[in-house]
């Protein structure tokens, strides 16, 4: 039997007033959107962070301080001290604060305080949430709407994670890694798919399956579900007939997929939306942004929308970075790099590289897996999401903060892929120089690298050039 227990609010804030905020760790994807919305909504923000980097330069370029490094001095004057679950709890502005009784509060509480001020969707689910937030935004704000919106990554078109147009709704990325889906009080959702991760917090998939069911008896507005994912087949029985409307290229979907082709720019796709059939092209590659695109269509025709128009309006879709971005030529080569680094998400993206025009010679799938418990729990799961690819340099665990764990390495990873599939050309190559070499004994003209995962694999493209200069 599970232990897990719901994450417990630990109290909201009322943002009603201006407030000064102090966001602890402020560069991170997350933590630096929650600023630029706290910001955008009048209030005085600071931070700090324990580095320089892309996200602390955009936030004080838009008037926010942030110091690198943590200091206790940092957090007075503060109405509130914000944090996520990467700070650590004995964070030296976190215990400052809460000497002198500054009401310090989590990430989630910070965002649920904002969906009290204004009707919020949810965007949650396992794949696929940065980019449907992304694109539901975009097309809503093409035809005009002053929805604000916060998602854990860098929008390409606004060169922003949060942007805040007006208060009378929040489209909100809605992670649920560390509870934070328990205490948001969203007035809709979407929930583009459910798969098996985050078993440190939820203990089994099951488990997670019933959060999430559970959560739609608290939503009173539109619910959108993914109707081919069997992940969320528990959720789909769970979900009121009135109120719910699906996705996917089943039969019985709402918005259906009728079908979908690569083309030289991205994807052609063509939806069944209300009796009516709709096309567009957008600049996203695969099959999996096939369904994102659905699922936006799906949640902006229930926020008034037309298909059709919405549709249009995706034709200049700049995407999200990370989210197969092409970085570089090379050699004839083209070097991708990709937020990726689940099962069901490389498989996606290996595929997705497969349908690019300009790769007409082998791919090879860079992964550097994230988190020692998530290795030791899912290695075995890896084993067949390469099929796709002709080359696999594997490399080592990216902590993310997580503690080592005895006899865990990136060669759990390698070794599931070596006993399924013996004939891929498979490289173990633990450092960053192993893995530049391995990429450049394989890159061809025609080829296309893949780089995958959530964490410093992101440099990769840059270390292959900066190789060869």
């Amino acid at each position: 039997m599970s232990t897990h227990a719901p994450r417990r609010s630990e109290g909201l804030i009322d943002l009603s007033a201006p407030r000064r905020v102090h966001v602890v760790g402020a560069g991170g994807p997350g933590m630096s959107a929650l600023a630029l919305l706290l910001h955008g909504l009048g209030h005085s923000v600071t931070g700090s962070d324990v580095r320089e980097g892309e996200a602390v330069v955009q936030l004080r370029s838009r008037g926010i301080s942030v110091r690198v490094g943590h200091d206790a001095s940092l957090v007075e004057g503060a109405d509130v001290v914000t944090y996520s679950t990467a700070v650590p709890g004995d964070n030296v502005e976190l215990e400052a604060a809460r000497s002198v009784g500054t009401p310090v509060r989590h990430r989630a509480d910070l965002l649920a305080s904002l969906c009290t001020r204004m009707a919020t969707m949810g965007v949650a689910g396992t794949h696929g949430k940065t980019t449907t937030t992304a694109l539901l935004d975009h097309g809503l704000a093409a035809l005009g709407r002053d929805q604000s919106v916060l998602v854990g990554a860098e929008v390409i078109a606004t060169g922003v994670g949060a942007v805040h147009r007006g208060d009378s709704l929040l489209l909100l990325e809605a992670d649920e890694s560390d509870g934070t889906l328990d205490v948001l009080p969203l007035w809709g959702i979407v929930v583009t798919n459910l798969d098996v991760d985050h078993l440190d917090y939820f203990g089994s998939f099951p488990v997670m399956q019933r959060s999430f069911a559970a959560l739609l008896d608290r939503i009173p507005g539109p619910i959108v579900l993914n109707a081919d994912d069997d992940g969320s087949e528990p959720l789909r029985r769970a979900a009121p007939p009135g109120r719910t409307v699906t996705f996917g290229v089943s039969e019985g979907a709402d918005v259906r997929i009728v079908e979908w082709s690569p083309t030289p720019d991205g994807l052609s796709i063509r939806l069944d939306v209300d009796g009516g059939t709709h096309s567009a092209s957008v600049p996203l590659r695969g099959g999996h942004n096939a369904a994102n695109i659905a699922a936006a269509t799906a949640a902006a025709v229930r926020l008034g929308a037309s298909a059709e128009a919405f549709l249009d309006a995706l034709a200049d879709f700049g995407g999200v970075a990370r989210r197969f971005t092409e970085r570089a030529r090379v050699r004839g080569a083209l070097l991708v790099d990709d937020y990726a680094h689940l099962p069901a998400e490389i498989a996606a993206s290996v595929a997705a590289m497969r349908t690019h025009p300009e790769v007409t010679g082998p791919v090879i799938a860079v992964f550097q897996p994230n988190r020692y418990h998530r290795v030791l729990a899912m290695a075995g799961d890896y084993a067949r999401c390469f099929a796709g690819a002709d080359s696999v340099v594997i490399t080592e665990i990216y902590a993310s903060g997580t503690p080592e764990i005895a006899g865990v390495s990136g060669r759990l990873v390698l070794d599931a892929i070596a006993t399924a599939h013996p004939e891929l050309d498979l490289v173990w190559a633990p450092t960053r120089e192993e893995v530049v070499e391995a990429v450049l004994a394989r890159l061809v003209p025609g080829a296309g690298c893949i780089s995958m995962g959530c964490g410093d694999i992101e440099t990769l493209p840059d270390d292959v050039m900066g190789s060869l200069r």
